[in-house]
């Protein structure tokens, strides 16, 4: 395990030890700032489902009340009408066969990929490339779709994704430290009410078996549920 800095100590044995409202811990972890740079909020949910069965799979997207704090670069696989309304929407880059190429070549400097229905034979073969980068379009994410313009302007005002991992965590980045206190809370909020809204039928158990809110350089903060 890395070894913890004074910083850390310091924070971690201030840290209450029980699990404390939304509002109560967002207060907390505001006032574990001391850094120079504007640290990221995450949010981590532990479930209780069984990530090695396609039916208790938990991912999905929402478009936070208040954003989080950092432009997404979007870049979308579109061709005629579809990639125009892309570019007004305000996408990065929109393309097709050049577009694919560049990615093969190893080129992901981007935060979201998203594609037109008919452009999933083209991006299918990039899975080796975008698949362990998270990036990966895909239609029960909402990044394989026909509504175009609106996908790319939700990115761009704060649209997140998630999807469980192999132990059953769900996390995502909900904002800035910086955030106003009431509109961090609300953001954390809006996540967490969404991922209690999609539990697979198939979980018969507790669902929701921990929630933790942390910035980039800080103790986690429990969360009551």
């Amino acid at each position: 395990m890395p070894t913890l800095t004074k910083r850390m100590k310091s924070l971690t044995a201030k840290r209450p030890a029980e699990a404390l409202p939304v509002d109560k811990a967002v207060a907390v972890l505001k006032g574990f700032d001391g850094t120079k740079f504007d640290q990221s909020v995450e949010v981590a949910m532990r479930l209780g489902v069984d990530a090695a069965q396609a039916d208790q799979i938990v991912r999905g997207s929402i478009v936070l009340p208040n954003g989080i704090g950092k432009v997404l670069r979007v870049v979308v696989f579109a061709k005629g009408p579809m990639a125009d309304a892309a570019r007004e929407a305000g996408a990065d880059e929109v393309g097709d066969d050049d577009l694919a190429k560049r990615i093969q070549g190893g080129w992901t400097d981007f935060d979201v990929c998203i594609a037109a229905p008919d452009m999933m034979k083209l991006v299918g073969p990039l899975g080796r490339v975008l698949g362990p980068r998270g990036l990966m379009p895909s239609p029960r994410a909402g990044t394989v779709t026909p509504e175009i313009a609106r996908t790319v302007e939700e990115y761009k005002s704060g649209k997140v994704e998630f999807r469980n991992d192999k132990g059953g965590n769900v996390q995502a980045i909900v904002g800035k430290l910086s955030f106003d206190a009431a509109k961090l809370t609300e953001n954390i909020d809006a996540f967490i009410q969404k991922v209690i809204s999609m539990k697979p039928n198939a979980v018969k158990g507790v669902y929701v078996k921990g929630i933790t809110i942390s910035a980039t350089m800080s103790p986690s903060v429990r969360i009551s549920t």
